[in-house]
């Protein structure tokens, strides 16, 4: 890994470290922009460092929210990386468009899934609303945000 690919790992996680500040209470879940520079990361960085940014911004956005789940926010930092892991691979293999649907799934539903057996059914309900809007938010902000980082990384290169 060289000093640039390094240096933009950083970036992306101080990103999601600011953008998981920005929190809109909904429910038992919120809405934060922590996912978004992890999904931007996906179209510049390999798999893996684009799983590290949005495992570790999941991590300070929660810090930065007191970790209202304690322990668990090991769990979500997992599944968080995954989740991004498998967009950025699908987006190296070509899926443009099936990405943000993949997304938004596994973000807003595929992982609350553990939290309905861990915590209770009523939780599992309760959060899959905001975590869909929180996904889709966090989704649209990326889309449009993507051809302008983009177009910087080419005119860089």
């Amino acid at each position: 890994m060289n000093t640039r690919t390094l240096t933009l790992t950083a970036l992306f996680i101080a990103l999601s470290a600011v953008g998981g500040m920005v929190k809109i209470p909904l429910g038992p879940a919120s809405i934060a922009m922590d996912a978004m520079p992890a999904l931007v990361a996906a179209f510049i960085l390999s798999p893996a460092l684009a799983a590290a940014v949005g495992g570790l911004g999941h991590l300070l956005s929660a810090l930065s929210g007191g970790f209202p789940l304690g322990p668990m926010h090991a769990v979500i930092g997992i599944e968080m990386a995954a989740i991004i892991f498998i967009f950025a691979l699908m987006h190296q293999k070509g899926a443009k468009f099936l990405i943000w649907p993949v997304f938004i799934i596994g973000n807003g539903i595929i992982a609350a899934i553990p939290f309905y057996f861990i915590l209770s059914p009523a939780f599992f309900y309760a959060a899959v609303p905001g975590l869909l809007l929180a996904a889709m938010i966090n989704a649209v902000v990326a889309a449009l945000v993507m051809p302008f980082v983009l177009k910087a990384r080419m005119a860089t290169q």
